[in-house]
């Protein structure tokens, strides 16, 4: 499902004009990616949790020329599901 057809389903399950749903799914996903960006979280019970976690510093290799080299440090998005989501899919 892309982002269109996800706008197109909260609008038939909510009664929402795509207009709103769109408005809707365009907050929620801002909401969460500046909460994480300013380094917060989101637990939301039964469905899971956004967080950010950080990826140390570690050696690589170009794979081109086979040098070693470093990869920064990094901060990556993390979602953990909830034991609801679980259940759903399974």
């Amino acid at each position: 499902m892309n982002k269109q057809e996800l706008i197109q389903a909260v609008a038939e399950k909510s009664n929402l004009t795509k207009a709103d749903a769109k408005t809707a799914v365009d907050t929620i996903l801002t909401v969460i990616s500046d909460t994480l960006a300013d380094g917060g979280e989101i637990n939301l019970i039964g469905f899971g949790s956004f967080s950010v976690k950080t990826q140390k510093q570690r050696t690589g290799r170009n794979p081109k020329t086979g040098e070693k080299l470093t990869i920064p440090a990094k901060k990556v998005p993390s979602f953990k599901a909830g034991k609801g989501l679980k259940d759903a899919v399974n």
